[in-house]
């Protein structure tokens, strides 16, 4: 089995790799550049099948949704097979209703936790892990009798800590190569950190939203489904209510889970800002808004209920809320990586932020594994070898691991035997 990393082995972000054995390939992602703008013409890998009819691709296994692994999935031909955690297909196809990327593919086959199945020579089993994203898997390969361990990403202080310490004690055996994502490790001395834990987060918006004299903001993903628990789980523990707009509401629903906040819970309301009501109406799509029942609230109710709120915010919301009037005393909780709130990145808050004399209350968790936890995982599956990919600091690996397994690395475009 040969492996060529298209993308990723020396940045985070658009991570692309190809496997191929007995003549035949699969993509392990597919996914945009974080420094891709808007529009750009961001050129797909040069692998045969992508663009053009060719056989010899088998499929594009995706392991989770976030776009800078799926993001170039779109700008393949169509036909390609596509291969998903079915929750993960879900958030993809209705996010993309609401502009959160392009997304119209079909599923060949979804991916099931511990559930092996064949992609022509290759052996592929899903491991569900624990991730920012829902419905996150590592994916392990066997082809050629050499047996490949891809951890997409990962982490072991989320809400699903507890995949993480299932596959510290019950890893694959006898695993080649190891592909680790090290999204924390920096390259020049110092290591992003991975901040509080989930449940820790809860604690601290505990603390923010007892005090607090009116709304608070909570500037979040809302695909980031453990982070909504932990404001949801806020909320309930001081008495407040949990104010979504409609994307975030159907992106929840989306991961098929009744435990996930939802209208018919108490506490929990949904708002459809004019451009989502627009976008319903234009598409005759009124569903959407149908299943929403008793928990809709209408904007010109939003003030009434200010004082109590927590808002799912986004910039794109805020002249919505000043026409409501419902920020009087307001605070905002910046639940989000910390260089949005920097140039060139924070243009969009920015003026918002300024108009209001907001000062972001910063409450945040990595959504990758620090360090420890990837020592941890290297030390429990003994790999013949370590690569990293998905970091700035490949060449750290070295000094990081110290020891605890052989590290090789290899450029973008490079094939490399396993």
């Amino acid at each position: 089995m040969r492996v060529c990393i298209h993308r990723g082995a020396h940045e985070i972000g658009g991570s692309c790799v190809e496997l191929r054995a007995a003549g035949k390939s699969i993509l392990l992602d597919l996914g945009m550049p974080l420094d891709a703008e808007s529009g750009d013409t961001v050129l797909l890998p040069p692998v045969p099948g992508l663009t053009e009819a060719d056989d010899n691709l088998l499929g594009i296994v995706l392991s989770h949704p976030h776009q800078d692994h799926w993001g170039l999935v779109p700008r393949a031909k169509p036909g390609v097979p596509l291969y998903i955690g079915e929750a993960a297909h879900r958030i993809l196809g209705e996010g993309a209703f609401f502009g959160a990327g392009e997304f119209d593919r079909e599923a060949t086959g979804y991916l099931v936790d511990r559930q092996p199945f064949d992609i022509g020579p290759f052996r592929i089993t899903p491991y569900l892990v624990d991730h920012s994203a829902f419905d996150a898997y590592a994916l392990l390969v066997e082809a050629d009798g050499k047996r490949f361990f891809y951890t997409g990403d990962f982490r072991g202080h989320g809400r699903k800590g507890s995949l993480f310490e299932r596959l510290t004690r019950e890893p694959p055996v006898s695993v080649d190569v190891l592909l680790t994502e090290g999204t924390v490790i920096a390259p020049a001395g110092e290591h992003r950190a991975i901040g509080a834990t989930e449940n820790e987060v809860e604690q601290q918006l505990v603390g923010i939203f007892g005090d607090a004299p009116g709304p608070i903001l909570v500037a979040m993903s809302a695909q980031n489904i453990d982070r909504l628990v932990s404001v949801y789980r806020a909320c309930k523990r001081t008495n407040r209510i949990l104010v979504v707009d409609l994307y975030a509401a159907t992106i929840a629903a989306a991961t098929g889970r009744s435990s996930i906040p939802q209208p018919g819970l108490p506490n929990y309301r949904v708002w459809v800002p004019f451009w989502q009501r627009l976008q319903v109406k234009n598409a005759e799509e009124f569903d959407r808004v149908n299943w929403l029942g008793c928990a809709r609230i209408y904007p010109e109710r939003l003030k009434d209920i200010a004082s109590k709120a927590v808002f799912l915010f986004r910039a794109s919301m805020a002249k919505e809320l000043e026409e409501a009037d419902c920020l009087a005393d307001a605070r905002i909780v910046w639940s989000l990586w910390s260089g949005y709130l920097r140039p060139p990145h924070d243009g969009a808050i920015r003026p918002f932020l300024e108009r209001h004399n907001l000062e972001p209350i910063h409450c945040h968790s990595s959504g990758h594994a620090g360090i420890d936890d990837i020592k941890r995982l290297v030390a429990a599956i003994r790999p013949g070898r370590v690569v990293p990919m998905h970091t700035f600091g490949p060449g750290r690996f070295d000094e990081v691991l110290d020891g605890v397994a052989a590290v090789e690395l290899h450029d973008d475009g490079e094939w490399w035997e396993v």
